[in-house]
């Protein structure tokens, strides 16, 4: 759940950081040594994603950041016999189930709960059943919302790519009110919901300040804005955009 103070929790995934390793081969940059850094910039928890082409982080990344991490991991992953076999074996902190397809550069929307509502069961079953935290990644649509909340996952992770995507105007605009409309409803029948995907130092205020959100996961913009400024001093001024976000608005007297 939130913190008391109502602080949002950062997620930082590290998955481009195993990107940019895997271009020139051999072991640098190490997405594990990002990861320990991001903990001590004040990241709450690390995301990895083991894509099934295993394409950026690979088992021994699995393996090395349930073994070095102390805050918790949350690993993303699609809905596949493999797949489930690896998460029940480490048990991480969190299993998000994400949709996958091996032509795309990067996820593309949310999962489709609703329409795979019946292959999807048996996975949520045995991963609740694990201890393990598990979250549905989603468009930010009731139908999806209560598909999530009759499977009993009880996180949902909002898929902001829409939001971030657009140009500030109107359209953008209406992409928050979406997202806005979906935490709230989220929070209404009893879900924890997160949110991620593209957000960066431009469009993550207005998101951030959504109050039933508990957590936001960004990777790819800070593992770029990294390249200009470091790593850490990314997350750090991430964090802050998210606390300014959050801070009560002061009324002058």
């Amino acid at each position: 759940m939130s913190k008391p103070d109502g602080r949002l929790r950062l997620g930082v995934n590290v998955d481009h950081v195993a990107t940019v390793r895997n271009a020139r081969g051999g072991a640098h940059p190490d997405p594990v040594r990002a990861a320990l850094l991001a903990a001590d910039a004040g990241a709450d928890g690390i995301t990895a994603h083991l894509r099934e082409d295993r394409r950026h982080i690979s088992d021994e990344d699995i393996a090395r950041l349930m073994t070095e991490l102390k805050i918790p991991l949350n690993l993303e992953m699609a809905a596949t016999e493999e797949m489930l076999s690896i998460a029940l074996r480490h048990k991480p902190h969190a299993v998000c189930l994400v949709p996958e397809k091996r032509q795309e550069r990067t996820t593309e929307g949310g999962l489709d709960v609703a329409g795979g509502h019946n292959y999807l069961a048996p996975y949520v079953r045995q991963l609740v059943d694990a201890g393990i935290r598990v979250s549905m990644f989603i468009e930010a649509d009731a139908r999806q919302l209560y598909a999530s909340h009759s499977l009993g996952a009880p996180v949902v992770e909002l898929h902001t790519g829409a939001y971030c995507e657009q140009p500030p105007g109107p359209t953008r605009e209406a992409q928050l009110t979406r997202l806005q409309i979906a935490a709230a409803h989220a929070a209404k029948i009893g879900l924890e919901c997160h949110a991620g995907h593209g957000l960066g130092f431009d469009t993550v205020k207005p998101v951030a300040a959504i109050p039933t959100l508990v957590e936001l996961n960004i990777g790819h913009f800070l593992v770029g804005e990294a390249i200009f400024t470091g790593f850490e001093s990314a997350i750090r001024q991430m964090r802050v955009a998210m606390d300014e976000a959050r801070s009560p608005i002061k009324v002058r007297a």
